[in-house]
């Protein structure tokens, strides 16, 4: 196994070396006519052309006073920027690209750069640093997974290569190969086609409401819960068809197969996928009562390292704001987030917890009361989701203003009696202006996120999303990703999309009680089992995250 994860990462390198060679910095040489060669425009020494490796670009010609940024892609020696600035559009140039030299070619003109020296040019040599910095993040996380561990002798090493090979080939397969990447797109398209559909219930509903502001609340209010109720509604019908058990039944043979895993084990881990962390146990309902303790554990870890669909789709309208564009790149990740997660619960689980016990291969879903007809199925699921909508908001609220409560603590007793506040302000070269949980939770989780890819610029404001997530919630996190993404706070487009990766999980100590409540409405006898286990899940769940943020920092 450790013979084909060194083959894998060979490839991995020489397959990404040679894909990215018109990422970097291009220096503008001359803007003319293909027909007389005639310059068209002046073009100055600071005038400069990013292609970066996180799929945007950025360029000035200074004589023109014109600033560009958007989007791009390149296929078939064709470069598609997607542009933002300075107007909305689409152009496609035909690429002559050759080791120190560019050129671009659209409607008779030919563009022509040179390449520069560029600290973001993902070189051989940055991303076998890259890789290194993973390898050793991989080896970190494990190693607190070891030092938590409940029986060390008996952990299965080939699991937990196999999950971490698994991991590795989906990220590579969505984030580099085209063909599985088109599928991913497409995938994502019909998230976002889904949040156009919520956006017309809404408009009835609600109005002008909905499209007469930008205020975050406005937009979490109107479009973001209306989505978690409409998605809620979409995966019931699906339920009452049985696509949904046919999908996660072809992808739970192919995880016990692989994992040899129980098949209550795998029908629960591949039902995170889809579900949430209370109803993805509805597949399992009959087996709970008998599940090893390991088994338990595995089931409790998946639901903390994966998110529900509604809260997907949600997410995905929050991060993307009303660009489908955007929204679609943000569904991308989320996707491959959820997907990914599912082996590294399994990794984190069953290191944390090794099977000691015989276990049943079985895989049956058991039946659930999904309505008598589609009707009532879309009754139920819209009920479920009013309530999933209510909860969301209703924590929101109080999670919220618990922060502003504790942060007014902080900063306006402790820091400004202390003279705390002016450190913090130094200290943070003005990032922080108070003494505060968002400065105390992003200095602390520092390192570990500069393990997971991080750039030294941006590692204590993802440390903070990370720990705004374990001590609230995903939805506090993800609110705080955007502003922060929304007023340009990232240094580097790479620290959003690993942070992306870091949040898209149900991790954090509230997700405790609602397991313990929800697993043991389902097997009562399992409660004791389920408390005993909690904190432990939640220390799972966030390794599951983070081996899959390590990994993608690591091909981003």
């Amino acid at each position: 196994m450790l013979k084909s994860l060194t083959l894998f990462l060979s490839f991995f390198i020489w397959f990404n070396c040679n894909s990215q060679e018109i990422i970097g910095k291009w220096q503008f040489q001359n803007i003319s006519s293909i027909e007389n060669s005639e310059s068209l425009k002046k073009i100055g020494s600071d005038d400069l052309f990013y292609i970066l490796e996180d799929g945007t670009f950025n360029y000035n010609i200074e004589s023109s006073s014109l600033i560009a940024m958007g989007d791009w892609s390149f296929e078939n020696n064709t470069l598609k920027l997607v542009y933002e600035l300075p107007i909305d559009t689409i152009r496609y140039y035909q690429t002559n690209l050759k080791e120190s030299s560019l050129t671009l070619t659209e409607n008779q003109i030919n563009y022509t750069f040179k390449k520069e020296s560029f600290i973001n040019n993902n070189s051989e040599k940055n991303i076998l640093s890259d890789i290194l910095r993973g390898i050793l993040g991989v080896a970190t996380l494990i190693f607190i997974c070891f030092l938590f561990s409940r029986n060390r002798r008996n952990i299965n090493w080939n699991v937990v290569w196999k999950g971490l090979l698994v991991q590795l080939i989906f990220a590579v397969c969505i984030l580099k190969v085209p063909f599985v990447q088109n599928g991913f797109e497409w995938l994502s398209s019909i998230f976002v086609t889904i949040l156009g559909f919520t956006r017309e219930g809404s408009l009835f509903l609600f109005g002008g409401l909905i499209e007469n502001t930008e205020s975050f609340g406005y937009i979490f209010a109107f479009q973001v819960l209306p989505t978690i109720i409409f998605f809620s509604a979409i995966t019931s019908v699906l339920f009452y068809y049985g696509i949904l058990q046919k999908v996660v039944l072809f992808f739970a043979r192919i995880m016990r197969r692989l994992f040899h895993l129980s098949g209550a084990e795998s029908l629960a881990t591949v039902g995170n996928i889809f579900l949430g962390q209370t109803e993805s146990p509805l597949l399992v309902k009959p087996y709970i009562k008998n599940m090893t303790l390991s088994e338990l554990f595995c089931l409790m870890s998946g639901g903390m390292a994966t998110i529900a669909g509604g809260v997907l789709a949600a997410y995905i309208g929050f991060l993307g704001g009303n660009d489908p564009v955007t929204q679609l790149f943000f569904a991308k990740h989320l996707l491959a987030a959820s997907v990914m997660s599912a082996p590294a619960a399994i990794v984190a689980s069953k290191i944390i917890y090794p099977e000691t016990q015989k276990i049943s291969s079985e895989i049956k879903i058991s039946n659930q009361d999904l309505g008598s007809n589609v009707l009532e199925a879309l009754s139920i699921g819209t009920t479920q989701g009013l309530k999933l909508a209510v909860n969301v908001g209703a924590m929101l609220l109080v999670f919220i203003a618990f922060i502003a409560m504790i942060n007014y603590f902080l900063g306006n007793v402790i820091g400004q009696f202390l003279g705390i506040n002016s450190w913090v302000v130094d200290i943070s070269k003005g990032q922080y202006q108070l003494f505060s949980l968002e400065f105390i939770l992003g200095y602390t989780l520092a390192p570990l996120t500069w393990l997971m890819g991080v750039c030294k610029e941006d590692i204590v404001l993802v440390g903070q999303l990370l720990g705004e997530k374990i001590v609230l919630n995903e939805f506090v996190a993800y609110i705080s990703l955007g502003e922060l993404k929304n007023g340009a706070q990232f240094f580097e487009n790479k620290s959003v999309i690993i942070a992306t990766y870091i949040l898209c999980g149900f991790a954090n100590f509230a997700s405790i009680g609602i397991q313990i409540a929800g697993i043991g409405t389902l097997a009562p006898e399992r409660t004791k089992d389920l408390s005993k286990l909690g904190m432990l899940s939640l220390v799972s769940g966030t390794m599951a995250c983070l081996f899959t943020a390590v990994i993608v920092g690591m091909i981003i």
